[in-house]
Parts: structure tokens; sequence; C-alpha cells
């Protein structure tokens, strides 16, 4: 199992740059096909109409002006990729809305990189549920970056949180090649399960199974249970900066009604305050 085609959201962010150069890592090591892919932030639908019918108005003018500066944004990533070990990259600029346009392009990608919402910038306003919303949509693991700190390189020292649901076992598989080339990986269960309905879940050794499933991968796995009296999320986080993680791996649990992003509870903490990459599935 490997990255085949990894895709990149890039817009006029100052974190950019950074997601940039860790997706472009990733696809240099996987040997995979690296997409920047910047959205006007315009419904493809309104654009058609903008564009067809009243393409002398205001509205047409500031569709102009947003394709200009996604345009601009795939310059920069153009630049960087180039900069990079990247051997395959394109450039793509969509006439659609942030949300639909990026989780339409995903679905043809093995791994979606974007970055943490950051509320200093008027554009994390605008799409401050982008990164959830993907991760609950796009039906493909999600690699988010802090708007925080500085990473140069992801996946030397792995944190993964497991507790044997779908999520983190697709979260699990999705990580494979990334676990495969870590230095270390910690796999943590939180507050170890106990009793019949547990043991369905985990077996009779939780963390056992799991751990032997990745070593079959080649990758080699220490298996922490870790007992916590606060909430779960910021356990996690406090692990991952006791281990030093570079990357925690995890499910991304939470569902959408109405177009609203229903999160639980391990998950939104973890977007809100991470301070490391976090891989999510869903």
């Amino acid at each position: 199992m490997s990255y085949k085609t990894i895709l990149v959201h890039v817009d006029q962010s100052r974190h950019t740059p950074a997601r940039i150069r860790i997706a472009a890592q990733i696809a240099a090591a996987e040997n995979a096909h690296l997409i920047g892919a910047a959205m006007t932030g315009v419904s493809r639908y309104l654009y058609r109409q903008a564009h067809g019918e009243i393409t002398a108005t205001m509205v047409a003018d500031q569709v102009d002006f947003l394709y200009q500066r996604a345009e601009d944004a795939l310059v920069q990533f153009e630049r960087l990729a180039r900069e990079s070990e990247v051997r395959s990259y394109e450039r793509r600029l969509l006439n659609d809305d942030y949300h639909g346009g990026l989780c339409l392009q995903a679905r043809y990608c093995d791994l979606v990189v974007l970055g943490q919402t950051d509320p200093d910038e008027p554009q994390g306003r605008i799409i401050s549920d982008l990164p959830e919303y993907v991760v609950l949509n796009s039906g493909h693991p999600v690699l988010i970056v802090p708007h925080a700190g500085e990473f140069k390189r992801v996946g030397d020292r792995i944190l993964v949180a497991w507790d044997g649901s779908t999520e983190a076992t697709r979260a699990v598989n999705a990580a494979i090649p990334l676990l495969r080339r870590a230095g270390n990986v910690v796999l943590a269960l939180f507050d170890p399960p106990s009793g019949p309905v547990d043991r369905e879940r985990h077996g009779e050794m939780p963390g056992a199974d799991i751990a032997l499933f990745l070593a079959r991968h080649g990758v080699k796995v220490e298996v922490r249970h870790q007992v916590t009296s606060s909430d779960v999320g910021n356990a996690l986080l406090s692990l991952a900066a006791d281990t030093d993680s570079d990357l925690i791996v995890m499910g991304g649990y939470g569902h959408t009604a109405f177009h609203e992003v229903l999160l639980g509870g391990v998950t939104r903490t973890v977007l809100e305050t991470m301070t490391v990459p976090v891989l999510m599935s869903h």
C-alpha cells in the first residue's frame, strides 16, 4: 500500500507554504503525484450564471477578483513544488466553493492535506469548518496542519489513538505508508476497556490485535494503556507532547445535518487545539 495521488489545498493563507512543503515531502517519499487545488470560493452554479448572463455586472468583477486570488495561490504552489523533490505535480484552479470543490477533488486522491482553521485570518472566518467538513464528507484521509508551530518533517514519530472503532480502523489503514517509515510509533488506548462488549471490539488483550496487524505491515508499535482523569482529547495532545510526536493518527467522529458539522468531543478538541499535524479519517 502506498499513496499515489496527494491533494493539497492552496489559498492566500500565510500558512499555505507550510502545508505545501509537508504535502510535497510526503509525495516525494511515496513517489506520488502532487495536486495543488485552489478554489475561487464561488459556487460553480453561481459562476456559470455570472459569466453566462451578467458578465458586465459587479458580481462578475468580484468573481474575476477571486479567480485571480486563486491563480496567485497556484503560482506559489508551482514554485514550491519545483523547489521540492516531487517528481510529478499539477495545479488545478476550480470555480467552486471551498467545501464542495475540495471534497470533489478528494474523491480521486489517496490523501488530502489542508490547514487548521486560523481564526485570526479573514479567510479562516469564512471557511471555519472546512477541515471537519472535508474529514466527514470526502471519503478519504485528511492530514490537517496546525496554524501554530513549525513542522519541518512529519511522520518520524507517530502517535496513534486507538479505540477499536470503524473510524480509528480507517485512519490506521490510511496511515500505513507513513507508519512504515516512522522511526517510532506509539499506539495509545485511553482508559483501557473491560467487559464483554469491549472485548468484541478489542479482543482479549486490547491493543494486541492491532499491533500484530501493523507488525505484518512492517510497522513496529509500542502499545500504551493510558488512564486519564481529564478528557481524552486533551490527554491525547498531552501524550503527543510527552512522546515528542510529530503526527497524530486518529478517527474523525461526527456527522453533518442540514449543512451543520456536528463533531464528537475528542475530534473537536483536537481540531481546535492541535499542536502537531493530525491525520484523520471518518
